[in-house]
């Protein structure tokens, strides 16, 4: 059997990036869990949809592990962000937030695969049965790491929206990008770190 694969070692492009900086980088179509929801990512909703992308996610990789033989790391949870109103992100007005939460999945893993245990996975949490697989691409992209708590990230996000973006040419074209490499139930506020990531285009 081979060893076991890890997207976020191996890929470590789209995993990365300073955090004084902010980096370009092109982001090839990848395969995702993705679940949707509004509001607070403190509500029951955005919990139950998080912990539904586990509750598949975990049995999928043993899934292709033992029917398969392969292994991989189950890769880190993401978050698509938006409004209706942007301003609603600088006012930390969190009911009016729109997203799409996911879990990345390695390219080999199928609709088939994912049904052989969805039942199952439904049964433990409710909200899987919402969990779509579906590829994902964002192209060119604009990103940085960002070190600290949530609530710190706005200055960054204005730095990468007024400033960067008119100053290099590029216009936003998909929805603000998290990747979290933090737990922040067991992380202090301090110590979490997150991925910024904006898809763009040029001219």
């Amino acid at each position: 059997m081979p060893g076991k694969i890890d997207l976020k070692r191996d890929e470590r492009q789209y995993y990365s990036a300073p955090t004084d900086r902010f980096v370009e980088v092109d982001v090839p179509q990848m395969s995702f869990f993705q679940i949707d929801g509004a509001g607070s990512p403190e509500s029951e909703a955005y919990a139950r949809a998080v912990e539904a992308l586990y509750a598949l996610s975990y049995p999928v990789k043993f899934a292709s592990k033992n029917l398969l033989g392969r292994d991989y790391v189950v890769c880190p949870l993401e978050g698509l962000w938006w409004s209706d109103r942007l301003q609603s992100f600088a006012d930390r007005d969190k009911d009016e937030w729109l997203w799409t939460m996911m879990i990345r999945q390695p390219e080999w893993v199928t609709a088939e695969l994912v049904d052989s245990v969805r039942e199952k996975a439904t049964a433990k949490a409710a909200a899987v049965a919402d969990v779509r697989l579906t590829g994902f691409t964002e192209g060119l992209s604009v990103q940085i790491l960002h070190l600290g708590s949530f609530e710190d990230e706005t200055p960054t996000i204005a730095r990468l929206h007024d400033e960067y973006l008119p100053a290099n040419g590029l216009a936003e074209t998909g929805h603000h990008h998290e990747i979290y490499f933090s737990d922040p139930r067991t992380s202090a506020p301090d110590k979490l770190r997150t991925l910024i990531r904006q898809p763009v285009t040029r001219g």
